[in-house]
Order: C-alpha cells, then sequence, then structure tokens
C-alpha cells in the first residue's frame, strides 16, 4: 500500500472526522473507502464523449440520471420544459441561467438518448400518480 499526504479544509475533515465516527471506522478507512467508491462511480464511464456538456450523477434513489455538467440540472427537466411547456432553448437558457449551447446540447442529447430519457419521465409520471 502507498502512502499519500492529503490536505484537507478544516470543516471537511471534521466532517469526514464525524462520518467516520457513525460508520464505526477510523477516519483513514473512511478516506480510503470514499475515494475506493468516487473511483469506481467514475469507471462506469456513463458519459456520452458526444456530449462533454451533459455527465451523470446518482439521484437518491441511486440510479444515474443525466444532467447538465456542473450545474445539476436534469436533461429530463430542460425536455419537460422545451416539449410540454413550450418554451424555446432561449427562453429556458434563461429562466435557468444557461447558455444557449447548454439547452442545444441537452435537447441533442434527449434526442441520442431518447428511450432512456422516456423511461426516466413515465418513471417520474408513475411515481407522482403514486402520490396523488
Amino acid at each position: 500500500m502507498s502512502r499519500y499526504p492529503l490536505s484537507l479544509p478544516a470543516q471537511l475533515k471534521q466532517e469526514a472526522e464525524t462520518c467516520a465516527e457513525t460508520q464505526g471506522v477510523s477516519l483513514n478507512q473512511f478516506i480510503m473507502w470514499a475515494v475506493a467508491e468516487k473511483v469506481g462511480e467514475l469507471r462506469q464511464n456513463l458519459d456520452d464523449p458526444a456530449f462533454p456538456q451533459i455527465t451523470y450523477r446518482r439521484g437518491a434513489a441511486g440510479v444515474p440520471t443525466p444532467v447538465l455538467r456542473g450545474m445539476g440540472i436534469r436533461v429530463q427537466t430542460i425536455v419537460v420544459a422545451h416539449e410540454q411547456w413550450r418554451m424555446t432553448p432561449a427562453q429556458i437558457a434563461a429562466e435557468y441561467g444557461l447558455t444557449a449551447a447548454q439547452v442545444e446540447e441537452a435537447l441533442a442529447f434527449c434526442a441520442a438518448h431518447r428511450a432512456e430519457i422516456e423511461a426516466a419521465l413515465k418513471a417520474e409520471e408513475m411515481l407522482a400518480g403514486a402520490y396523488a
């Protein structure tokens, strides 16, 4: 095993120590676990290189969801705004604080990954119906 010195901001270190204690492990074990988890997630390589502004994020249910990189806005949110609310790409960009290029890429991603986006929208509809 190799060693690596690590500098953490004081607040982050304190939070990591609290999490480690809650998990019943040392801070070192917790950090190793967190890094291994993140590396494993990145290895899944779900990103489509044709759409560099789109990445995947796991939600509360652990399901990977396509989002605008650095923004966290779900692609399906943009699709709903465009297809159901009839907003133009310019209106969507203004409403969500995005560039026109980000909106266009999200819509192009949807076109290329239509089955995935439709399945996510259908799952949301079913969930909403269960709570109605």
